[in-house]
């Protein structure tokens, strides 16, 4: 009786997972194990059968790639500074927007915006702004503040690069962590915060003792979803940078995944192997932070 009852009530919840399933399954766990199968090839797009089995060649070249290890030195400069950046700004902007105030409704709309702008159209922005000729930027340090004597090549240097990509990473996404950090803010008790100014605690001592540890489960949640966002980051890249440009040194992961894969030889195996180096490289991250960060609330 027990297991006829469980399998009429498991029938119909299988039944509706089924199309969704199946979906997974045909765009999503397929085509990894295909390009997992690509990965270990010298493939031949034109002749699939005749590709040569290489084994973990493809990962070895990759690793050893000068072009490589360039690019995931600035994925990993452009994370850490955009989730640092994005977290702490949006925290502050979350705490003043807390508040009851006239238009708060209105700042928190306008801060919101970027996040639903389009990244081709920002990143095309940001590439005039930052110009190094006539970019508003230079206009501004050059003509305006009279900071510097000549127009900074923004995206002509491979270290400076990285400032304009940062900062539209940071523009764009901070108003999405606000949201988030106010969601979080809200389901905070205020009873907490009258206790402790009863108990004489300021407003830094109710930030350090109240707000952040009650916030630490938003706080690992956005920490997660950012880094996995700023590893995975491609269209500013692709745009701002036209490529890789100078020289193939301002690429990201992704960028040199897509370049490996459609424009140097139309290598599609290194260019799979990339891809699995970047997800084992997102997975381990994510799971250290899952580990360093689940911790109980303590007040």
């Amino acid at each position: 009786m027990r297991s006829h009852r469980f399998t009429r009530d498991l029938l119909p919840a299988i039944i509706f997972l089924l199309p969704g399933l199946a979906l997974f399954l045909i765009f999503f766990l397929i085509p990894m194990g295909y390009s997992l199968n690509i990965s270990f090839f010298r493939w031949n797009v034109v002749r699939p059968e005749q590709s040569q089995f290489v084994g973990m060649q493809n990962y070895i070249d990759t690793l050893r790639s000068p072009i490589f290890q360039r690019a995931v030195l600035n994925t990993s400069i452009y994370t850490v500074m955009t989730v640092m950046l994005q977290m702490v700004i949006a925290l502050g902007l979350a705490l003043l927007l807390n508040q009851s105030f006239r238009g708060r409704g209105f700042f928190r709309t306008a801060y919101y915006l970027p996040v639903i702008s389009s990244w081709v159209i920002v990143s095309l922005l940001f590439e005039y702004i930052f110009n190094g000729q006539a970019g508003l930027v230079n206009y501004v340090l050059k003509d305006g503040l009279h900071l510097v004597s000549n127009n900074i090549l923004w995206l002509g240097n491979d270290k400076l690069a990285l400032v304009p990509l940062v900062t539209l990473g940071v523009w764009k996404g901070v108003g999405w962590c606000m949201v988030i950090y106010l969601a979080g803010l809200q389901s905070i008790p205020q009873e907490l915060y009258e206790a402790a100014q009863v108990d004489g605690a300021g407003h830094w001592e109710q930030l350090r003792f109240i707000t952040l540890p009650m916030l630490r489960p938003t706080l690992t949640f956005l920490l997660i979803v950012l880094v996995i966002g700023g590893l995975n980051s491609y269209v500013s890249f692709q745009l701002m940078t036209n490529n890789g440009d100078p020289v193939n040194l301002t690429h990201s992961v992704l960028t040199w995944m897509y370049k490996s894969a459609f424009d140097v030889g139309r290598d599609f195996g290194s260019g799979a192997a990339i891809s699995y180096l970047l997800t084992l490289f997102v997975f381990l991250i994510s799971l250290v932070q899952l580990r360093l960060l689940r911790r109980p609330v303590e007040v």
